[in-house]
């Protein structure tokens, strides 16, 4: 089964909606399931060299995301948005995400069997 997960969120927004969305695909990818990741809005944050866990704060959202790059899921992360959103923007991002198009996500959206958002 095709699974994409949508991220739209500031990875560290005071909520623990990013790591759960992340956990997911962590397990979804453990169970057998083919899992695309698509970065939007701030989300795109996740995909820095400079985003960084803030103080206090247990879990490394963007490390987490470069294990899952690592184990072979594609990340994809919105041209316009990578110039447009984030705290960190006009910082370079790390090798793995890949720099796409609204004409790709909704590729992907037709070819999904299940589209997830967080």
């Amino acid at each position: 089964m095709k699974i994409l997960i949508i991220f739209n969120r500031e990875p560290y927004d005071n909520t623990d909606v990013t790591w759960n969305g992340l956990r997911l695909a962590g397990k979804l990818l453990d169970a057998g399931q083919d899992v695309r990741l698509f970065l939007m809005n701030d989300s795109v944050d996740m995909a820095r060299d400079a985003c960084m866990p803030p103080d206090g704060y247990d879990q490394d959202l963007s490390g987490m995301l470069r294990e899952l790059i690592a184990k072979g899921v594609p990340v994809k992360v919105c041209g316009t948005c990578m110039a447009r959103c984030g705290i960190h923007r006009n910082h370079p991002y790390f090798q793995g995400a890949e720099k796409s198009t609204m004409p790709e996500l909704a590729s992907w959206v037709i070819d999904s069997d299940r589209i997830i958002t967080f």
